[in-house]
């Protein structure tokens, strides 16, 4: 008997380190699992930031900071700086606004929706050198697609210029940009508004509310994470376009439509000012981190207001 009593009381003196161990070995195990998604993105994010932000402060006098006090007086960063909020906000804007229109029509029950939901995919399916090439051939001041619409309107005798003209090419390449990108965003916020509950339209329909009041006090208040969350991702998309600008427009003309990516590939590969592309780098990623960090507070207080 005494015996068993000795084995009885042994017993919880020698499982308790092993529930210990277990709970600390199931508490580490996700991290493990996360730990080479860490050591990738460190690799190929992290390191690459820290070293063009280094790059950036390398003058022929040693490090320094003459990079930026030159981009302070520079003229053609200010220039760059107001084309890409320009663009930027342009983009923004007009894509989060065809994305809920397209949305909430394809939200409807109609025959055909489903097809018409699988076209609203193909631009965004694309790559972006043809579109480039096609919005190029489209704007053809001879044989364009766009001039002979265009010609069309009463009083419209001549082709413009559409790649020539400053105004115009900003236009083209904000158009070109929203084109791609927008069928992503129809998706994402027609998802949002299927989540929306069938019941609160039921109820404002008992109560005779219309369609916009049904808009305004039900969709925007049970989408609005969702558009929060895609402005974040709609300003950085537009901040990092590159390749339809490049393509299309060069930056140009005379500069009109050189953003951060096109202004930092030049200064890097055209000019070969290595360090002043890594200081415009570097703001142009500050400036990022900063409305995406506004962007995050935004759609946290829209949370908690819901």
């Amino acid at each position: 008997m005494a015996s068993v009593l000795t084995q009885t009381t042994d017993r919880p003196s020698r499982t308790k380190p092993a529930r210990r161990a277990g709970v600390v070995g199931s508490r580490a195990f996700p991290y493990l699992l996360i730990l080479p998604m860490l050591a990738l993105e460190g690799a190929l994010v992290i390191y690459p930031i820290i070293r063009g932000a280094l790059f950036s402060l390398d003058t022929p006098a040693g490090l320094g900071l003459d990079n930026y006090r030159y981009m302070l007086v520079d003229p053609d960063f200010w220039r760059m700086i107001q084309h890409t909020l320009v663009f930027t906000f342009s983009v923004v804007v007009i894509i989060l606004a065809i994305g809920l229109a397209l949305s909430l029509l394809m939200n409807w029950s109609f025959r055909g929706r489903g097809v018409v939901r699988s076209l609203l995919t193909v631009p965004w399916a694309i790559p972006e050198v043809p579109v480039a090439i096609t919005f190029v051939l489209m704007l053809d001041p001879s044989f364009g697609v766009f001039n002979a619409f265009l010609r069309l309107v009463p009083g419209v005798t001549e082709n413009p210029q559409w790649l020539l003209d400053p105004t115009l090419a900003m236009l083209v390449v904000i158009g070109a940009t929203v084109w791609k990108g927008f069928p992503f965003y129809s998706l994402v916020l027609l998802s949002a508004l299927q989540n929306v509950p069938a019941e609160l339209y039921e109820a404002a329909k008992i109560d005779r509310a219309g369609r916009f009041a049904q808009f305004r006090y039900i969709t925007l208040p049970g989408i609005r994470g969702t558009v929060a969350l895609l402005a974040v991702l709609a300003f950085i998309y537009s901040t990092q376009q590159f390749t339809l600008i490049w393509l299309i427009t060069g930056g140009g003309p005379v500069d009109a439509t050189t953003t951060l990516a096109p202004a930092i590939y030049m200064q890097a590969f055209r000019f070969y000012n290595f360090s002043y592309a890594g200081a415009i780098a570097v703001v142009g990623f500050l400036i990022s981190a900063i409305a995406t960090t506004c962007f995050v507070v935004l759609q946290r207080r829209l949370e908690g207001d819901a």
